[in-house]
């Protein structure tokens, strides 16, 4: 399973900048510059929920590093959702929009919207996050029954996170 997600991570860390590429659906609003781009590799965590009598895989929270251009480690992405900087500053966002490129084998791409911030850093004056370039991450299609209620399976996921704040 490593051996997959390190190859995908070499197939997609390149287009971390894909700015030009983003659906018209899912753009920053006007006003925004883009402040950090971050490779993500984790996983997305779902849970066997029963939702109106139907037992289905739910997305609990991701569990993801962040890593720069040159494949260092400068951050995490957890429940929240929730994106931390190595510096400390921590971003909650809420979902806005979403675009599924390759429904079937890939979760969707996302305009985040950032809700709160948590200490002085580089993420303390983002507002708008994309999700892009995603990998992998989709809901398992088995094993949510009426045996399995509240348990949790991990999917592995790549994807590019592009934070943006005011000009």
């Amino acid at each position: 399973m490593l051996k997959k997600i390190f190859l995908l991570w070499l197939l997609v860390q390149n287009s971390v900048n894909a700015q030009d590429s983003i659906p018209e659906q899912i753009t920053v609003p006007a006003g925004n510059r883009p402040v950090l781009s971050a490779h993500a590799q984790g996983d997305q965590i779902y849970q066997c929920v029963l939702n109106e009598g139907r037992y289905s895989w739910k997305l609990k929270a991701p569990d993801t590093d962040l890593f720069d251009t040159e494949g260092r480690l400068i951050g995490r992405h957890y429940e929240g959702p929730t994106w931390e900087y190595k510096d400390g500053s921590r971003v909650v966002g809420r979902v806005v929009d979403k675009i599924d490129i390759e429904p079937g084998s890939a979760i969707s791409w996302l305009l985040v919207e950032a809700i709160a911030h948590k200490r002085k850093g580089i993420f303390a004056d983002v507002n708008f996050i994309n999700r892009i370039n995603t990998h992998g991450g989709l809901p398992p299609l088995e094993g949510c029954d009426s045996n399995h209620p509240g348990s949790e399976k991990r999917v592995a996921y790549v994807a590019d996170y592009i934070f943006y704040a005011p000009e």
